[in-house]
């Protein structure tokens, strides 16, 4: 067995705490013991509201998972819009009402293509699955966002979705729901484009909500239990910190001296 090195000490023993503050967290969540909640959040609420709207008015709806690939930094953000896509397809099904997914990554068309289909049957109506409306448009950023922006002008759009990984194209989007009249959820942890969509969308998810919307919407405990667990991790992480800036205001360098020497010899 490899000797672990000083300077990686403490980031082991920091990840085996970690491990086991998420271990705890999911068994109390899974089991019933604890129920974790999480704060209202508006967007994902307005969610119900943009479906049902579309549906009194008779027309579409539209959905992207953002312009992220899955293997990057970014990557969660696009697995978060899924998250989402799946409550969404859900309720398009129980209302009959057209549901457009666009995409820009060819690896997660198969994916978001899957989890439509699961809602439809989830909903009971496999029968009103149509795999010709989950769309691959192009892997060009600006050839993707003009496909979109096309589409929701061709098909009249009354509800704009839009969560995930954004960068330029996102106020087109917008501007394009603005035009058709939809009523715009939108939601992205990229800082350079929140502001475009708090001016544009009716809706906005800033940040690390949308990471925790597929947990909000479907109350599945092990997903709870997730968000749970890092809370924590986060909560012992700011702790850190602060003792840190406190110990290196007053002139000691201890706690630096601890987290990056070694803990066993």
């Amino acid at each position: 067995m490899l000797p672990i090195s000083a300077a990686n000490q403490s980031a082991f023993v920091s990840l085996i705490m970690i491990t086991i503050i998420m271990l705890v967290t999911l068994y109390l969540s899974m089991k019933g013991i604890r129920k974790p909640t999480i704060r209202k959040i508006a967007g994902l609420d307005a969610i119900g509201e943009a479906v049902g709207r579309a549906t009194e008015m008779g027309r579409p709806i539209h959905f992207s998972p953002g312009i992220s690939a899955l293997g990057v930094d970014t990557g969660p953000q696009t697995l978060a819009g899924l998250s989402v896509l799946a409550h969404v397809a859900e309720l398009a099904a129980k209302y009959k009402t057209t549901l457009w997914t666009t995409i820009r990554i060819p690896s997660v068309q198969p994916l978001a293509a899957e989890i439509v289909r699961q809602a439809y049957v989830k909903a009971g109506a496999p029968e009103a699955y149509d795999e010709d409306k989950i769309i691959f448009l192009s892997d060009t950023q600006f050839a993707y966002a003009s496909g979109v922006v096309g589409l929701m002008h061709r098909e009249k759009v009354a509800a704009n979705i839009m969560i995930g990984a954004f960068w330029a194209e996102s106020l087109l989007f917008a501007e394009a729901g603005f035009l058709t009249g939809a009523i715009q959820v939108a939601g992205t942890a990229q800082t350079s484009q929140i502001p475009f969509f708090v001016a544009a969308c009716d809706y906005c998810l800033i940040g690390e909500e949308i990471l925790a919307a597929g947990a909000y919407l479907s109350k599945d405990p092990l997903q709870l239990g997730a968000i749970w667990g890092t809370d924590y991790a986060k909560a012992i992480a700011m702790i850190l910190i602060g003792v840190g800036i406190v110990l290196s205001l007053a002139g000691s360098n201890d706690l630096w001296k601890l987290l990056s020497g070694p803990l066993w010899t």
